[in-house]
């Protein structure tokens, strides 16, 4: 695996583990008491009156209270914290638990807890001990510091009641993904905005193409093609992928095809099958580093769960249908090219197809409308999510598979829907929204080769 990806998986795993955040946080406490316990204070000195004024068995005897204290409201944060979990896995959806184990401010509420008891419990291993031959060791800065650790938790733990209310919030969740989202986004199809001419798609495989396997099964989470496209520019070859970030890959399977430029040539060349491993991240699960189908499929499916007969809560699913908005409304504005990267005269070398806007349209709009076709609030916040996305590009193209789908959408109304006032005013909305579209009847488009509703 190249550095590239390592360096980017390894740190996207490390935000999402509870355990590195707390662990540093001992660590540091650990060393900060050891300082603070070298720190003498005179009789002179002008804190004097500001650290602790105990005895060495007084300040034992806080040093143990704190520490049995920090110890039990760790444990409570850690109930609370499993406890949130099990809200959004059971109420929104099982794929968010990633979120809140990367929350930042439950990392900090428990680094603060765990450090406090780590720093308290070394304090008794030296506070108050004694020989014959030396006076009690009593280092009163230290003893201090535990002393303002054990006030500031009492401040942390109102801090983490208040966070984890918010957190669990819809709003907050839906918010927090679409952040997310953006910023996936922003990272694939950086400045592309207003294109003139069309996008840039993948070359087809010709007859004599060799197929490449993956040795690993998982999810696809990044490709780093830079040791490919060497490999392809120094045999001449063509590397294109038939499956990208986001698809489920078995081992023993094609990842991708190859192809020398001459048809004379038929066998795959050596070395390929190693800057396959360096450059493809498979793993266990879906991550954001540049799945932004993902970042999709994770609002649809609190859209879809809100909608279940379980849950029945078809305002949740209308405000999922606003933030998908957002999502579609900045995808149609932008240049949606798969990744071809080219040698340095312009040849291109390894191709990896990327949805196009029909796929992502497709994605944030099929199950809800499906799942959402009996409820008249739902349909009405998906015809006007259509009437955003055409506000917001200049592609006729784009337009017309929105006009496409504030049909399907009335469609699927009218099979389900058996109050006809309710489908007056789908009938209206889907009058405005066509008029102001001025599109003409789509025309049936060629599917995508690709499944982008996984």
């Amino acid at each position: 695996m190249s550095i590239l990806i390592r360096h980017r998986v390894l740190w996207d795993h490390l935000r999402s583990a509870l355990w590195v955040m707390p662990t540093l946080s001992v660590m540091f406490f650990l060393v900060a008491g050891m300082v603070l316990s070298h720190v003498p204070i005179g009789d002179d000195s002008p804190i004097r009156w500001l650290v602790f004024q105990g005895t060495p068995e007084d300040a034992r005897q806080m040093l143990i209270v704190v520490s049995s204290t920090m110890i039990t409201v760790t444990g409570l944060v850690f109930a609370l914290t499993i406890i949130a979990l099990q809200i959004a896995s059971g109420q929104y959806s099982p794929r968010l638990l990633r979120n809140f184990m990367r929350d930042r401010g439950t990392q900090f509420v428990l680094s603060v807890f765990v450090g406090a008891f780590a720093y308290s419990t070394a304090g008794l291993h030296t506070v108050g001990v004694q020989n014959p031959d030396v006076a009690a060791f009593m280092p009163r800065l230290a003893v201090s510091g535990s002393l303002g650790l054990a006030l500031a938790s009492l401040g942390v733990l109102i801090y983490f009641i208040h966070h984890l209310s918010s957190s669990i919030q819809i709003d907050t969740i839906m918010s927090m993904i679409v952040r997310e989202t953006l910023e996936v986004i922003d990272d694939l199809y950086p400045d592309q905005t207003g294109y003139p001419e069309s996008e840039e798609r993948c070359p087809d495989s010709p007859a004599w193409a060799v197929t490449l396997p993956t040795d690993r099964s998982g999810y696809i989470q990044e490709v780093a093609p830079e040791a490919l496209v060497q490999v392809a520019t120094r045999n001449d070859l063509v590397i294109r992928f038939v499956k990208s970030v986001g698809h489920h890959v078995v081992a023993g399977t094609p990842i991708a095809c190859v192809w020398h430029r001459s048809a004379d040539h038929l066998q795959s060349e050596p070395g390929l099958d190693e800057a396959i491993r360096d450059s493809v991240q498979v793993g266990f699960e879906r991550t954001m580093l540049q799945d932004v189908p993902f970042g999709i499929r994770r609002l649809v499916d609190i859209g879809n769960r809100a909608l279940s007969s379980a849950i029945n809560d078809p305002y949740t699913a209308t405000q999922a249908v606003h933030h998908l908005s957002e999502v579609l409304c900045v995808l149609a504005r932008r240049r949606l090219d798969d990744r071809l990267y080219r040698d340095d005269y312009g040849t291109v070398r390894v191709a990896i197809p990327f949805p196009n806007f029909a796929d992502y349209l497709q994605l944030g709009t099929g199950q809800i409308r499906r799942f959402g076709a009996k409820e008249p609030a739902v349909a009405r916040s998906l015809i006007q999510l259509l009437k955003n996305v055409c506000s917001s590009t200049a592609s006729e193209d784009r337009r017309m598979a929105a006009a496409r789908h504030i049909r399907l959408v009335l469609e699927e109304a009218k099979r389900e829907i058996t109050q006809p006032a309710d489908i007056e005013n789908l009938l209206a909305d889907e009058n405005e929204a066509l008029s102001m579209l001025e599109a003409g009847r789509p025309q049936t488009a060629h599917g995508s080769t690709h499944d982008w509703t996984l």
